[in-house]
């Protein structure tokens, strides 16, 4: 009988079965600043539903979540129109390991150290299932996008650009 990889528990991973969410686990050899490419051909699922966990922060450098599809871009000036700032900007990896509690390349949306802001692209909630950080580098969690606005009461924004 194969064994199954065990996959310890992560912060993500804790704060999902807490609130009894079903989600399906998926371990890949991770690469460094592979992205969700390279996550998306190991799955073997398509990039768009991969979702890249972002930690951002506006011009009073107060940090937000976006979650966006694994080949798009987010355009932060559309992010800033849309949820009523000046401005948006990356973290720095630093600051965002601060702020999320994940290092850089495990960022997962669930179980952050602080509780911030969540904004998702809004056709990600129209997929069927998406594979986002399960807060470890090469560890993918499955979910029903509905999680996002149900757990962590995502507002849906509209600013992907295509890569």
């Amino acid at each position: 009988m194969a064994k199954k990889e065990h996959i310890s528990e992560t912060p993500a991973t804790q704060f999902l079965r807490k609130h009894g969410v079903m989600f399906s686990e998926h371990p890949y050899p991770y690469e460094e600043h592979g992205g969700t490419s390279v996550s998306a051909r190991e799955l073997g699922v398509p990039e768009h539903h991969v979702v890249k966990t972002l930690v951002m922060q506006d011009e009073a450098a107060k940090p937000l979540i976006v979650l966006m599809h694994g080949d798009c871009k987010v355009s932060t000036k559309n992010l800033a129109r849309a949820i009523a700032c000046k401005s948006v900007e990356p973290c720095k990896p630093e600051v965002a390991q601060r702020h999320s509690g994940f290092q850089i390349g495990g960022t997962s949306p669930f179980g952050t150290r602080k509780a911030l802001p969540v904004y998702v692209e809004e056709s990600i909630l129209a997929l069927e299932t998406i594979y986002i950080n399960g807060g470890r580098r090469g560890y993918l969690v499955g979910i029903a996008p509905r999680v996002l606005v149900d757990l962590l009461a995502a507002r849906p924004v509209r600013c992907a650009l295509e890569e």
